[in-house]
């Protein structure tokens, strides 16, 4: 177990040409190449602006003191923080199934895969992210100090995510049909989270089990940090760091535990 926690550091140089060559075949023969990672956020904000300005106004406390450009990146915040983990968890139960030969012709660091996903999905929504801070310095808060604590907020979040994949890979080898239930789940993450609402705006009920959603204490801190510059609530962030922690060490701990029957498997 010690010995995997040692592999991506271990395996950089792999997972560096590994990630490079999933963003770069992504786009390859496509006419804008990479530029489609800038331009898919503002072609998103164009739609939100329009569907939820104009179609089917949405309630959002300050809306409309605010205009709706700047609401409009507070929706797509919330989009971008949910495209990681829709990004990666619909990619996991697949990891393994689509590179057979490396179960059963190679040695090769099985982990590694979950990082490239990782890091491809973390890329697409770095760029994102900065189409998002630079529209809000025209057009909102400005550049605050307080971007310096993004870090902060979404690696805790990359490694749940990390872990969640870990473990959807493995038995995504022994349970073909997971992917086909992995789509419904996270488009309900997508409903059952922050993203089209605040916490605020939902039933007192259910509010306290919308924290159970992976993405909710992100999405948050991102708005608090992006458009309210201010700094993330640190008491919150380190309980959801915690529970990031355990579950990338779960996750680490039963791929490690499942990946000795994936010959037997594939």
């Amino acid at each position: 177990m010690l010995n995997n926690l040692a592999h991506p550091w271990r395996h950089r140089a792999l997972i560096r040409i590994l990630t490079w060559r999933d963003i770069s075949g992504r786009y390859r023969g496509s006419l804008m190449g990479s530029a489609w990672s800038l331009l898919t956020p503002l072609l998103m904000l164009a739609v939100f602006t329009f569907v939820f300005g104009v179609v089917a106004p949405t309630r959002w406390p300050g809306a409309e003191e605010q205009g709706m450009g700047m609401f409009a990146l507070r929706l797509l915040s919330g989009m971008v923080v949910h495209g990681l983990l829709s990004e990666l968890l619909q990619r996991a139960p697949a990891l393994v199934t689509a590179q057979p030969n490396y179960v059963t012709k190679v040695v090769f660091p099985l982990e590694v895969l979950g990082w490239v996903a990782l890091l491809t999905g973390l890329f697409h929504s770095a760029m994102a992210l900065l189409v998002l801070i630079l529209l809000n310095g025209a057009l909102g808060t400005g550049l605050s100090p307080t971007l310096l604590a993004l870090p902060l907020v979404l690696v805790p979040y990359a490694l749940l995510l990390l872990g969640i994949a870990w473990i959807l890979a493995a038995l995504g080898v022994y349970l073909r049909d997971l992917a086909q239930v992995i789509g419904p789940l996270v488009m309900a993450s997508m409903f059952l989270g922050p993203v089209f609402y605040p916490r605020e705006a939902m039933p007192a009920a259910i509010q306290p089990w919308l924290a159970w959603n992976p993405i909710t204490v992100p999405v948050e801190q991102v708005r608090r940090v992006l458009f309210e510059a201010q700094w993330p609530q640190w008491d919150i962030l380190a309980q959801y760091a915690l529970v990031a922690i355990g579950v990338y060490l779960l996750g680490l701990w039963a791929f490690d535990r499942l990946k000795k029957g994936f010959a037997d498997v594939l």
